[in-house]
């Protein structure tokens, strides 16, 4: 955008590509350009030191072109001081260190002699009273005076500190811990760590003699007995340190000790013994002193005291009273107090465990039926299973007919595969005797054992779902059975073993609840 005819008239005429080189040239080791647009004198815009170290400031004028350079002088300018002459020097009539100076003897030009276009300076043992302003300063022709600032830093790391101040617990907010950096340069920067509810003060800054600067900064709370002991951190930065410096502290709060006594239940019977109570105590400084006593001025004679602990051996009507627990430390003391009430017996026995039992029976019998339940279910779907598949159980020894009249097909003469069948004919509740064996023959010659539940073979036709199988089994054994009706021969078919005492184990058990015998054969 062009210059308005005001800028123009402010501005001195200065090429423009002056004004763009003026803005992005750069010398080595960081020399910048300062000063005005039309500024042509190069110096470092700061230069940073530690007391002891020898600085250099540099300043240059090149590419002077018809202006002519007549004299430099390097001035030391002070913030709070005036402007003092330090180094000057004419082609003609030399070098001059004004004794006035502040840094006299120690000052000088690099080259010797120096030139117009290079008359860069040093200064050794510098001190922190030479940080300042530092000028270089042309007398030319026909332009007049031109000249470069360069800005002294001196550093110097700061001693730091931080502690706590010991304080009262009270209402009033009051400081709980300092901070101090000291002698830097520049001022040092504190800040605090804390979980604490307090506030931190204005920092406040001292110059010191030396140029240096001290800070100090606090940090204030109205302490109660619960921060004695907390965190509380002062973190110290500065431009000489990599890190900020941190301080962790505790803060230290002193109060009066806080008593309580404990062990009572309010189950103090006529006759218990070995009741106790126990006088908890908490201070800072900590406590010295425990003293019991009772409101009536009177210990019981079977109270026993040690420390902080009062025991009473037997409970009688004497401890029916109220016990004071007395704590005392250097800042004063603290009590507490519990009134004893002796009960003529002790209360009844709380049934809370014997409900819960119960509960917690009644749960378990559930849990125990829901699973007989479930067992009882699924056997009894496998059983069905077992039916519908095969006319008979799964796994099951013998089928209803078998269990009527024998497991092993009959040959024409009446006798098994082996001509002694062992096959039982039946299977229920039997009670043998000599009267039975006689009364009891099918007319076919088969004695029929009598039973507490006689099965014919139209009942178990109709109570088994049997498939075609089955039923031509059962017709054979009808044909079989007609053929024995025939036989003339008169002699018993089938012998029965004696009924004697180990009928019972001649006895198995089948699935269905009835029983069958194990010795029952053809003859």
């Amino acid at each position: 955008m062009p210059f308005n005819k005001r800028a123009q008239s402010i501005l001195p005429p200065v090429p423009l590509f002056l004004f763009v080189v003026s803005h992005f040239f750069h010398l080595e080791d960081s020399v910048l350009l300062t000063g005005a647009l039309a500024q042509r004198v190069r110096v470092d815009q700061e230069v940073v030191s530690y007391p002891g170290q020898t600085v250099t400031l540099r300043c240059q004028f090149p590419n002077p072109g018809e202006t002519q350079l007549t004299q430099v002088s390097w001035i030391f300018e002070r913030t709070d001081a005036e402007r003092t002459n330090i180094a000057v020097f004419h082609p003609n009539f030399g070098v001059n260190y004004p004794t006035k100076s502040p840094v006299v003897g120690r000052v000088s030009f690099i080259k010797d002699p120096p030139t117009l276009e290079n008359p860069s300076i040093q200064i050794k043992d510098v001190k922190m009273t030479d940080e300042g302003r530092y000028i270089c300063e042309y007398a030319t022709y026909p332009s007049g005076n031109e000249q470069g600032v360069s800005s002294l830093v001196m550093l110097a790391k700061p001693t730091n500190m931080a502690a706590t101040v010991t304080v009262t617990a009270g209402k009033t907010p009051v400081v709980v811990a300092n901070c101090e950096s000291s002698k830097g340069r520049p001022a040092a920067t504190i800040s605090w760590s804390t979980a604490l509810n307090g506030n931190v003060t204005t920092p406040i800054t001292t110059e010191n003699p030396d140029n240096t600067v001290s800070i100090r900064s606090s940090y204030m709370l109205a302490p109660q007995p619960s921060d004695n002991g907390k965190d509380i951190s002062c973190i110290v930065s500065h431009r000489t340190m990599t890190q900020p410096e941190t301080f962790p502290m505790k803060l230290v709060v002193e109060y009066l000790p806080q008593v309580q006594i404990v062990g009572y239940d309010n189950n103090w019977y006529r006759g218990r013994t070995s009741a106790y109570l126990t006088c908890q105590a908490d201070g800072n400084p900590a406590p010295t002193t425990v003293t019991w006593k009772t409101l009536s001025g009177l210990m019981p004679e079977t109270v026993q005291i040690k420390e902080n602990r009062l025991t009473v051996q037997k409970v009688d009507d004497t401890i029916n009273t109220t016990f004071i627990c007395e704590v005392r430390n250097s800042l004063g003391s603290g009590k507490d107090q519990v009134s004893i009430f002796v009960r003529e017996q002790p209360p009844p026995p709380s049934n809370t465990g014997v409900i819960a039992g119960v509960i917690f029976a009644c749960i378990l019998a559930i849990i125990l039926l829901v699973v007989l339940v479930y067992f009882l279910v699924f056997h009894n779907r496998r059983q069905q299973h077992g039916y519908r598949g095969t006319g008979k159980p799964a796994g099951a020894p013998y089928d209803s007919i078998t269990r009527l009249f024998g497991s092993a097909k009959s040959s024409k003469n009446g006798t098994g595969n082996n001509g002694n069948n062992n096959t039982p004919i039946y299977r229920g509740e039997v009670g043998l005797n000599e009267k039975t064996a006689n009364q009891g023959m099918h007319p076919g010659g088969v004695a029929l054992l009598e039973t507490t539940h006689t099965h014919t073979a139209e009942d178990i036709l109709l109570s088994r779902e049997m498939d075609e199988v089955e039923r031509k089994k059962f017709d054979e054994l009808e044909e079989e059975d007609e053929r024995y009706d025939h036989f003339g021969g008169g002699g018993p078919i089938l012998q029965l073993r004696p009924h004697d005492d180990d009928i019972d184990d001649d006895m198995e058990s089948q699935r269905d609840g009835s029983v069958i015998s194990r010795t029952a054969v053809y003859v």
